[in-house]
């Protein structure tokens, strides 16, 4: 049954130490402001960098999407911590490397992952840093960051749940796997009809609803699993049934019409969401934040860039980010702050007046100072490591050092986004300083292990990759 954020229901829950409506008089709130925005958080699954009418398709209308950046900030240079889901959630959740916890090493979990491995209950998280803070928090969607009884969104900060706990989610059937089902209600299977685009932001539009009427302060997350394989549009039924009896990853399924209406599916339900928190007075002191887990997958439109999901060429790591809060940042920007998808930990922390736990530090930037005040755009490092095909990658300004296999390169991304000119001969000194670098910065992180999930795409799944083949389970033990 749905969750009814009622007052009644509210109150109950923060008597008992859950999503409180009163300030408590511990420290944790003390200096909590008395007014606190409300923030939805929408995540796309494998949403390429030009895959909205945004940032350029031309074949495509995201109109409800467009909106959040007319009202609000669009980085032209925004990165996932990693070119899979997995990896880059933790990034997200933790405001941290991801490769600081064993759950960041898995590229991403599947069916492969050791089941004691996940996100720590322990460790603190942006939902359960905002419940300390006060606020609600809810996520609808996808978890993929460990399996119960261990593990669990309500393990992690949020008070409610309602959606699958894998990676991957058939849009009608809603299973995964092979026919195993994957609906949960906090943490009970359960059973509906409809398209799961559908199904989230009908959910989206009531929690919000509930939440405004009880007075709450809120934090929702709503991770969609469109545009992610399998490619079911609304009305591929057939395309559902098709599948039965079979694993979702349909290597002979989908064209780019199927994923153009997965992705215009998703901007209805972005709508939606947007004509809620409208009708329910709370639009301006929202803030709505959009954006992807990772790169784009095979049928995704990366441009300018290259490379896909799985690889740490741009097109695996640029992602689309668009931020609004009428209340406090000016409508229209395109921001070309160098970003990473754990500053938003950082950034959302601050916006409600609250902090990171100084235990757990975090490795995001606040973007705050930028995105109300105009701060000026600052010289970031970045740096990924990704283990099937030994990949490693550092960005330092407009330099970045890339290794895949055995091969090494130095590309200006700023004049050269599709990485097509190898400078590392040429700028000697700027390679090896950040390959310097980048050994350093390894060298804090866990080490990579041959028992981690890892996977990349072979030349007999996809055309454009001949010649590479899968590395999955790693085959040297010295994970050069």
């Amino acid at each position: 049954m749905p969750v009814d954020f009622t007052r009644r229901s509210l109150l109950r829950t923060a008597a008992s130490g859950g999503a409180a409506l009163a300030v408590s008089a511990g420290p944790s709130t003390a200096q909590t402001p008395a007014r606190r925005p409300n923030i939805v958080f929408i995540l796309a699954d494998d949403l390429g960098y030009a895959d909205l009418s945004c940032y350029g398709r031309r074949d495509l209308s995201t109109p409800h999407v467009d909106r959040i950046a007319a009202q609000g900030t669009r980085f032209t240079q925004a990165y996932a911590n990693s070119p899979v889901c997995t990896a880059s959630r933790v990034a997200v959740i933790t405001g941290r490397y991801q490769i600081r916890l064993p759950v960041g090493l898995e590229e991403p979990i599947s069916a492969r992952t050791d089941r004691k491995i996940g996100l720590p209950p322990e460790h603190p998280t942006l939902p359960s840093l905002l419940r300390k803070a006060g606020y609600g928090t809810t996520l609808i969607g996808k978890w993929h960051l460990g399996a119960p009884p261990l593990f669990s969104p309500l393990k992690s900060g949020y008070d409610h749940f309602f959606g699958f706990r894998g990676g991957s989610l058939d849009y009608y059937r809603h299973t995964t796997g092979v026919d195993i089902p994957d609906l949960w209600e906090e943490d009970q299977q359960v059973s509906q009809q409809g398209y799961s685009t559908d199904l989230f932001g009908d959910r989206a539009v009531k929690v919000i609803g509930d939440y405004a009427r009880g007075g709450q302060s809120f934090f929702l997350s709503l991770h969609f699993n469109a545009p992610h394989w399998p490619w079911e549009a609304p009305g591929d039924q057939a395309e559902s049934e098709r599948l039965r009896g079979r694993s979702l990853f349909d290597w002979d399924g989908g064209s780019q019409e199927t994923y153009r209406r997965m992705i215009a599916a998703l901007d209805v339900q972005v709508g939606r969401v947007l004509q809620a928190l409208e009708d329910n007075g709370i639009a301006r002191d929202t803030i709505v934040i959009f954006t992807s887990d990772n790169g784009g997958e095979r049928f995704s439109d990366t441009w300018p860039f290259s490379g896909k999901k799985t690889e740490l060429l741009e097109g695996g790591l640029r992602i689309p980010a668009i931020i609004s809060w009428p209340e406090r940042m000016p409508a229209g920007r395109v921001s070309e702050q160098v970003t990473a998808n754990m500053d938003w930990l950082p950034t959302l922390m601050a916006a409600a007046g609250a902090a990171p736990d100084s235990a757990y530090p975090t490795d995001g930037m606040n973007l705050l100072p930028h995105l109300t005040e105009g701060a000026s755009v600052v010289e970031r490092k970045l740096f990924w490591r990704y283990k099937a095909l030994w990949q490693r990658a550092a960005r330092i300004g407009d330099w970045k050092y890339l290794k895949i296999l055995d091969n090494t390169f130095l590309f200006n991304v700023v004049d050269d986004p599709l990485e097509r000119a190898n400078l590392k001969e040429r700028r000697k000194d700027i390679y090896d300083r950040l390959v310097s670098e980048w050994n350093a910065w390894n060298a804090t992180m866990l080490p990579e292990t041959p028992a981690s999930s890892t996977d990349n795409f072979t030349g007999a799944e996809m055309a454009d990759h001949l010649g590479i083949k899968r590395v999955t389970p790693d085959p040297d033990p010295e994970l050069r």
